[in-house]
């Protein structure tokens, strides 16, 4: 056996978590675990799911989960009004919310991101009127945005996204502003910028590095909000369309059988409640890493 054979280290074994596993208490791992969990049930969803979500059988509907009288055999979180298996449509609708509010949050990091960050490099009239545009957009209620946007275009999967990028931009652009403005008066973006640093280059090499961690808690705490706007959006029938399942389209049509069939809302709503805890609780964690100030201590 060579020598660099005999003093090569064991090899470690690495999976994209394990940072947070060995440097996290209970609480990040358990956010963890879960996190991992509802990424692969998303992933997985045609290989896992023991029926069609669509598939009917009003001989079955409203039967309840493992464990209780009435039980059918298969249906373990039982079934809904139509006779539709509650957990198929829990892991779909998990798929599509989760993907839905992903979408929606980036979309809203974006576009308020840019805006945030050219308001307060540019000052004067340009942020002016990009901070009107805010203050309309906090102005203006969103549900009265979404209803006319929805009824005009229609509830296409293309449209609801683009009204979930809409809900939350204007709290990137305002928070971003804020920190380029405390920012452009630090003494090493005026060492740049006498330097003869070009304004781009102040941007992206000194300023966005030290503003990614209240993005990172904004993205965040706009995603979990997402998926409470998305649920609001298919209550009031205006999110995505049956038979097509989402978390929040679950609990909205099950609300009616909530006193005789709970389990109908009550598997959707604990999945969205994982869900959100998961993303919060690693999005802290992330903030912490992602934060210069508190990797330079």
């Amino acid at each position: 056996m060579s020598e660099a054979a005999v003093g090569a280290p064991a090899t470690r074994f690495w999976f994209p978590g394990a940072s947070v596993w060995r440097q996290g208490n209970w609480i990040l791992r358990a956010a963890l675990i879960v996190g991992l969990g509802l990424v692969l049930i998303t992933l997985a969803a045609p290989l896992i799911a023991p029926f069609d979500p669509t598939d009917q059988s009003l001989i079955s509907r409203l039967r309840p989960p493992l464990g209780f009288e009435r039980y059918k055999d298969g249906y373990l979180l039982g079934t809904d009004e139509l006779g539709r298996d509650i957990l198929t449509r829990c892991i779909y609708g998990l798929r599509l919310t989760f993907a839905l509010a992903l979408a929606g949050a980036v979309i809203g990091l974006l576009i308020g991101g840019t805006l945030g960050l050219v308001s307060g490099i540019a000052g004067g009239r340009t942020d002016d009127a990009i901070m009107g545009l805010v203050d309309a957009q906090i102005a203006i209620p969103m549900t009265l945005v979404a209803l006319l946007i929805l009824s005009v275009f229609g509830s296409t999967i293309e449209v609801i996204v683009f009204v979930l990028g809409l809900y939350g931009w204007e709290q990137f652009a305002r928070i971003l502003r804020a920190e380029v403005k405390k920012l452009k008066q630090m003494p090493f973006v005026e060492a740049a910028r006498a330097a003869g640093a070009a304004p781009l280059r102040i941007a992206l090499r000194h300023i966005l590095p030290n503003v990614v961690s209240p993005m990172v808690v904004q993205f965040t705490l706009n995603f979990s909000n997402i998926v409470i706007w998305e649920s609001t959006l298919s209550f009031l029938g205006l999110g995505v369309q049956p038979p097509t399942a989402t978390l929040g389209s679950m609990v909205g049509t099950g609300r009616d059988y909530l006193p005789t069939a709970p389990w109908i809302v009550l598997a959707p709503a604990m999945t969205i409640l994982l869900l959100t805890f998961a993303v919060q609780i690693l999005g802290d964690w992330l903030r912490d890493r992602a934060d210069v100030r508190l990797r330079s201590r």
